[in-house]
C-alpha cells in the first residue's frame, strides 16, 4: 500500500510538473510577445525568444520538455487546420499555377543547387547534399502564415501565392519522409518508395474529396443542431485530429492531414462558426509551438560557431530569395509581389527539424551538420518575420507613392458603388452604371483584369476584396451599395462578413455561383442574392411574356415575387412554365 501511495503521489507530482511547465512557457511567451509588440515587432518573435530563455540551453526552467513539445504540435495542427478553413479551392485555382509549378520548381532548384554546391566543394557527399537541399527547400508555413496575418497580407495576391507554394511544400513532406530511408539504399528502392508514397497520397486525396463532399457537411449540420458550442467544438477538434493522425499513420505528414480537414469545411456554411470556435485554441497552442521552437536553439553552440552560422544564414536566405523571385516572376507576378514572396519564403521551415532528425538517424548527415542546420533554421525563423514586415511596409509605401491620385484619396468617396470582382458580370454592371454617370470603385486583384479597368479609365483598388485593408480604403460606410461578383463561396462569405462589420447598413448584392448558396448568403446578411442562370430564365420569360401581350407591370410583379422567394418556386428546367400568368393573347391565338 505504501508503494502504491508513493506511486500515485509521484504521478500526481509529475502531472502537476507538466501543468507548471505549461504555465511557465505561456507566461514567458506572454512576456516575450508583449516585449516584441512594444518594439513594434511580430509577437511570434517574442514567443521564440521566450523559448530560448527557458529552454534546456537557457535557464532550463522546463523539466518536461518532451511533453511540452508534444502539446506544442497540437498548435501546428490547429494552425494548419485554420488555414484550411480560411483557404478555398477558388483561391487555389487563382494561384494554382505558381502553387504547383512554382512550388515544385522552387524545391527542385533549391535541392539541385545545394547538392551540387556541397558536393562540388567536397563538403558533403551527393546524397547528403540532397538531404541538406531538401531541408533547406522547405519554408515555414506556420511562421509565414502568422507573419502574413499580423501584417494584413494573408488575402493579398502575393500572400495567396506564398501560401500556395507553402502548401505544396507541406504536401511534399510526406513524400520526402517516405523516400528518405531509400537514399541510403539503391536507386531501385528509391523508385519503389516514391511510387508507394504517391499511391498513398492519391488514395488519401480521393478519400478526402469524398468525405468532404458527403461526410463532413451532414456531420457539422448534426453538431450544429445540438445547439451546444462545446459539442460543436469537440466534434470539429476530433475531426481535425482524427484526420491528422490518419495521415501520419499512412506515412504522410499529420500537418497535411490537418490542412485537408480544414479544406473539407471551407465551403460548408458552418465554416465561419468553426473558425470562430477554434481560433482561441489555435492562438494559445500556437504560442506554445513557437516557444518550443525556441527551446531547440542552443545559444552556446551558436556563439561558438557564430561566423559559420551567420554565413550560412546569409547564404540560405539570399540563396532562397534569388531562387524564389525569378520563379515568381516566371509565373507573371510583378516585381514587388515577387520580392514579397521571396522574403516570405527565405526562411527554413519547422518541418526541416523533422527531416534533419530523420537524416541524422539514418546516418545521412552527421551530428555536427544537424546542429548547424538547427542553429541556422532557428536564426532564419527569427529574422524572417521582421524582414517580411519591413519589406511589406516598404513595398506598400512605394506602391502608394506610384498610385494615381484618385486612389490616394479614395477615402473621400461618397455615394459610390463598390464592385468586388471585375469578371464578366462586374464588367457589365460597371459599364451600365458608368454610362449613367454613377460613381464607381472596383476592387480587383487580377493584373489582367486591372489592365482592362485602366484602359476604361475606371477607379479601382488593386488587391483582394476580402482584405481588411482594402475594404477600409473603399470607405464602405459612405458607399451607396456594394456588388460582390467573386467566383468562389469562401471569398464571397469573407467579403460579405467583413463588409457588414465595417458598414452594417450597407446594401450588398451578391452574385451566387451556385443555387445551393442562395439561402446561406441571405442568412449571412446579403440584401439581395441573384443567380445568373435563374436571372437568364427570368429575363427570357419577361421578353416572351411581353411579346404575348402580358402587361409589363404584371410581369414585373411576378418576377419580383419569384426573387423575393429566393427562386424557391423556380427551377432551371421549368423557368417559364411555372410563372402563374395566363396571357390574354393565347386564347385569341387558339
Amino acid at each position: 500500500m505504501v508503494k502504491k501511495g508513493i506511486g500515485v503521489g509521484w504521478v500526481v507530482e509529475a502531472d502537476l510538473r507538466l501543468i507548471v511547465d505549461l504555465v511557465i512557457v505561456l507566461a514567458t511567451a506572454l512576456g516575450g510577445g508583449l516585449l516584441a509588440s512594444a518594439l513594434k515587432q511580430p509577437p511570434l518573435l517574442g514567443y521564440i525568444l521566450a523559448g530560448v530563455v527557458i529552454g534546456p540551453a537557457g535557464l532550463a526552467g522546463i523539466r518536461e520538455v518532451v511533453q511540452v513539445e508534444t502539446l506544442a504540435q497540437f498548435g501546428v495542427t490547429l494552425l494548419l487546420f485554420s488555414l484550411g478553413v480560411e483557404f478555398s479551392l477558388g483561391k487555389l485555382r487563382r494561384v494554382g499555377a505558381i502553387a504547383l509549378g512554382g512550388g515544385l520548381l522552387q524545391m527542385g532548384l533549391t535541392i539541385g543547387l545545394t547538392a551540387y554546391a556541397v558536393s562540388a566543394t567536397g563538403w558533403l557527399s551527393p546524397r547528403a547534399g540532397v538531404v541538406l537541399g531538401t531541408i533547406l527547400a522547405l519554408s515555414s508555413t506556420a511562421v509565414a502564415l502568422k507573419s502574413l496575418a499580423e501584417t494584413g497580407q494573408t488575402e493579398s495576391l502575393a500572400g495567396q501565392a506564398m501560401l500556395g507554394i507553402l502548401i505544396v511544400q507541406d504536401l511534399a513532406v510526406g513524400l520526402i519522409l517516405a523516400v528518405l530511408p531509400a537514399l541510403s539504399a539503391t536507386w531501385d528502392d528509391l523508385g519503389l518508395a516514391l511510387g508507394l508514397a504517391l499511391v498513398k497520397l492519391l488514395g488519401f486525396s480521393v478519400g478526402a474529396l469524398a468525405l468532404g463532399r458527403w461526410g463532413v457537411p451532414p456531420l457539422l449540420r448534426f453538431l450544429a443542431q445540438r445547439e451546444s458550442r462545446e459539442l460543436f467544438l469537440l466534434g470539429v477538434i476530433c475531426l481535425c485530429v482524427g484526420i491528422a493522425l490518419f495521415t501520419q499513420k499512412l506515412g504522410l505528414s499529420s500537418e497535411m492531414g490537418a490542412f485537408v480537414a480544414g479544406v473539407m469545411i471551407a465551403d460548408v456554411e458552418y465554416a465561419d462558426q468553426t473558425l470562430a470556435y477554434v481560433e482561441p485554441l489555435r492562438d494559445v497552442f500556437g504560442a506554445l509551438f513557437f516557444a518550443s521552437i525556441g527551446m531547440l536553439i542552443d545559444p552556446q553552440f551558436i556563439l561558438a560557431h557564430a561566423p559559420l552560422i551567420a554565413g550560412l544564414v546569409l547564404l540560405v536566405m539570399v540563396g532562397k530569395f534569388l531562387v524564389v523571385v525569378p520563379v515568381t516572376r516566371l509565373f507573371g507576378y510583378s516585381w514587388p509581389m515577387a520580392v514579397l514572396v521571396g522574403c516570405g519564403l527565405s526562411q527554413i521551415g519547422e518541418f526541416s527539424f523533422i527531416l534533419a532528425t530523420a537524416g541524422q538517424g539514418l546516418g545521412l548527415i552527421s551530428r555536427h551538420i544537424y546542429l548547424l542546420v538547427v542553429g541556422t533554421t532557428a536564426i532564419t525563423l527569427l529574422v524572417s518575420p521582421v524582414l517580411l514586415q519591413w519589406v511589406g511596409h516598404l513595398l506598400e509605401r512605394w506602391q502608394m507613392a506610384g498610385e494615381p491620385e484618385s486612389l490616394k484619396v479614395v477615402s473621400l468617396f461618397r455615394d459610390h458603388l463598390v464592385i468586388c470582382g471585375y469578371g464578366q458580370i462586374g464588367q457589365d454592371v460597371a459599364q451600365i452604371v458608368a454610362a449613367h454617370g454613377g460613381s464607381l470603385l472596383i476592387l480587383e486583384q487580377s493584373e489582367r483584369a486591372i489592365a482592362q479597368v485602366r484602359r476604361r479609365e475606371l477607379t479601382y483598388l488593386p488587391g483582394d476584396a476580402t482584405s481588411w485593408s482594402i475594404l477600409h480604403r473603399a470607405n464602405l460606410s459612405q458607399a451607396r451599395a456594394m456588388v460582390i461578383t467573386i467566383p468562389d463561396l469562401a471569398s464571397i462569405r469573407l467579403c460579405l462578413k467583413r463588409a457588414l462589420q465595417l458598414a452594417g447598413d450597407l446594401e450588398i448584392i451578391v452574385c451566387a455561383p451556385r443555387k445551393e448558396y442562395i439561402d446561406a448568403l441571405y442568412r449571412l446578411g446579403a440584401t439581395k442574392v441573384i443567380h445568373p442562370d435563374f436571372e437568364a430564365s427570368l429575363g427570357l420569360s419577361s421578353h416572351l411574356l411581353t411579346q404575348l401581350g402580358v402587361p409589363l407591370e404584371q410581369i414585373q410583379l411576378e418576377l419580383a415575387e419569384i426573387r423575393n422567394h429566393h427562386y424557391q418556386d423556380l427551377s432551371l428546367a421549368e423557368a417559364v412554365c411555372l410563372l402563374p400568368i395566363t396571357p390574354p393573347s393565347l386564347s385569341s391565338a387558339s
